[in-house]
């Protein structure tokens, strides 16, 4: 099936395969930041605000740069944050339609405390107060793809004002980031639609895991990945995911799969990068050599890449391609989610 052309146009409405292959674009395009001057306060916390896709840069960026940022940085997902935010922290609020109502709820309390504020958004309310009220912020570039696959752009737009406030060194990140480039695409191209399933590492995962439930196992320096699976899981498959990480995994999920049968129908995929401390590497293999014959074989995927960055960019790829395939495979169209839509018109009646 996922090698018949007719069945993967019939089923994708909006061509989301072909979004994937495009990714790699996202790390070259320009950011421009409006209104970047500010009075230069200290900062001494970062509080991202963000939901859904717009929030997977945040959890991106807490991977890459942990050890790059200057100060503490606290992703919120939800209409508050918490209350030790003053004047000197930099609330960055984030949205792909700049219509989320949590994020425009956490902005009119950033602005309330005095904090340091500053936009991201692909229009709507979000970025007419931006322009409105002089705040920094950046406007994303008119991609007709879901939030969930504009997570690239809004990487390099995020760096972009952490660098405006001094928390980081912008211009060597965004060059880090444009370098993938073509590397990036080569990988990727490598999962495309047109090339058949016994040589794409894609199709496979998906007809592993179509029927089952995923879960997804990362570690310290990749369990934004975990996530991001779980979300292309839940949004492209249509498909109930979970996640965790290690080595957190091992002192209670561990003990969980104990008294199920292996035929329990789950599909476990272990996402492992190479830089991980050694102690954290051996976990993974242990744990699924302790759970043989209990919980179903772990399906081992290897970070590729000379670095981190280079093994989130292919692994965020990956994730969507095979997310996708696993979607036409269960009779669902990937790109749209008409249940979050019903569940905004649902809310704005309240």
């Amino acid at each position: 099936m996922l090698d018949d052309m007719n069945i993967l146009t019939k089923r994708d409405s909006e061509s989301t395969l072909d979004s994937s292959t495009l990714q790699y674009q996202q790390t070259t395009m320009d950011i421009d930041i409006i209104h970047p001057s500010h009075d230069e306060r200290s900062i001494t916390r970062v509080v991202a605000v963000g939901m859904g896709g717009s929030a997977l840069a945040y959890e991106f960026i807490k991977t890459w740069l942990d050890s790059e940022l200057k100060v503490p940085y606290e992703i919120a997902k939800s209409y508050a944050f918490p209350a030790s935010v003053d004047k000197n922290t930099l609330v960055v609020a984030s949205s792909c339609s700049g219509n989320t109502e949590e994020v425009l709820a956490a902005l009119d309390l950033a602005l309330e405390k005095g904090a340091q504020v500053a936009i991201v958004a692909g229009g709507g309310k979000l970025a007419e107060r931006a322009e409105a009220e002089g705040i920094a912020h950046v406007v994303l570039p008119p991609i007709h793809i879901q939030p969930r696959m504009l997570t690239f752009v809004q990487v390099r737009a995020h760096v972009a004002l952490l660098g405006l406030f001094g928390l980081l060194d912008a211009e060597r990140l965004l060059t880090e980031i444009a370098a993938t480039h073509d590397w990036l695409k080569d990988q990727t191209d490598q999962w495309a639609k047109e090339v058949p399933t016994d040589k794409n590492l894609a199709k496979q995962l998906a007809l592993h895991a179509v029927g089952k439930t995923p879960v997804f196992y990362g570690g310290p320096l990749s369990w934004s990945l975990a996530y991001k699976w779980k979300i292309s899981w839940n949004e492209n498959a249509k498909n109930v995911a979970f996640w965790n990480q290690y080595p957190e995994v091992s002192h209670n999920e561990f003990i969980g799969w104990s008294s199920h049968p292996v035929e329990k129908p789950f599909a476990v995929i272990d996402l492992v990068s190479p830089l991980e401390h050694p102690h954290v590497l051996a976990r993974f293999e242990v744990t699924d050599r302790l759970l043989s014959g209990i919980r179903p074989a772990a399906v081992r995927i290897d970070l590729l890449g000379d670095s981190l960055l280079h093994q989130l960019l292919r692994a965020h790829v990956l994730a969507d391609y095979a997310s996708i395939y696993t979607g036409i495979l269960n009779g669902v169209d990937p790109g749209p989610v008409p249940l979050v839509t019903k569940l905004k018109e649902e809310l704005g009646k309240l």
